[in-house]
């Protein structure tokens, strides 16, 4: 079974929230745990590793299920992405990259 493709959307605070990232010299092993879990959310959403599920404590602009996925697991203030499926078919809308709240 071939593997759905999803093409990533950001936010403007979840851009923002990367390029911290990207410009902190102290946060370079979560650069690199964020990049990779964009990497996999962007092949496969099921991966185990990911545990991505429904956040529902937030909804996305038009109210659409807001899902949480892991980039750090069992670590203090581990980092979270939350986003949610659209605006079109197979594209995903990275709404923030945040240590866990």
């Amino acid at each position: 079974m071939p593997k759905m493709m999803f093409e990533l959307i950001f936010t403007e605070k979840a851009d923002f929230q990367l390029d911290v990232l990207e410009n902190s010299k102290d946060k370079k092993y979560v650069l690199k745990a964020v990049l990779k879990t964009l990497g996999l959310m962007e092949s496969n959403l099921k991966l185990p590793s990911l545990n991505t599920h429904e956040y529902s404590e937030l909804s996305g602009i038009n109210g659409e299920k807001v899902f949480e996925s892991y980039a750090q697991n069992k670590t203090p203030g581990a980092y979270r992405i939350f986003w949610h499926y659209g605006p079109k078919k197979k594209q995903i809308t990275v709404v923030a990259i945040v240590p866990h709240p």
